[in-house]
This record gives structure tokens, C-alpha cells and sequence, in this order.
């Protein structure tokens, strides 16, 4: 069964990213928005952890991106940007969708 996880806190003030990355399995992928785009961040204590996660595909919602003056520059390699419609595909495109609150 493929799993779209969604993590919407920030890694900083919230365990939600540990425990998702800690049952991500390879096929699933991870949607980081609102706060969580603060994962996808490179140089940060968190970085290693999120790219290292292997068999597993990011992606970071663009709008949150934005609205929290983030450039995709600052991304760790591999994260893809989606949009809305990216978002309601990838929650169509897996079997199941699991929020990390």
C-alpha cells in the first residue's frame, strides 16, 4: 500500500517529522506544508534527516513556501515544489493519506 504522509509542523517546535520519517516506508513519499516547509530547508539540524531518507519521495507545497519568504534555492536536493492541484494529485495519486500533526 503506498502512503502520501503529510507533516504540517514545524521540526523546531514538534516531533511530527521524526515520527513520520521513522515509519516512511520506500514507495510512500512525504508532503511537507504550512510550518513543515521549514524541514526542507538545507543547512539545517534537520537537513541530514530529511535527505536521508531513502525510497521515499519529497516534496514542499509552493504557496507555503512563499508565504513564509522561502526560496526553492534553499531546498535540499531532490524536494519537488507542488502546487494545490499538486497536492490534491499526490493525495489521489496513493492509496492512503496520513497526517503527522
Amino acid at each position: 500500500m503506498s502512503i502520501l504522509h503529510t507533516v504540517n509542523k514545524s521540526p523546531f517546535e514538534k516531533s511530527s517529522l521524526q515520527s513520520c520519517i521513522a515509519h516512511a516506508s520506500e514507495g510512500s513519499a512525504l508532503l511537507l506544508y504550512e510550518d513543515g516547509v521549514y524541514a526542507a530547508t538545507k543547512g539545517t539540524s534537520v537537513s541530514d534527516l530529511v535527505a536521508g531518507v531513502a525510497g521515499v519521495k519529497l516534496y514542499v507545497l509552493g504557496p507555503d513556501l512563499k508565504a513564509r519568504g522561502m526560496q526553492e534555492e534553499r531546498l535540499i536536493d531532490g524536494v519537488t515544489v507542488v502546487d494545490y492541484t499538486g497536492f490534491v494529485d499526490l493525495a489521489a495519486e496513493y492509496d492512503k493519506v496520513v497526517a503527522w500533526v
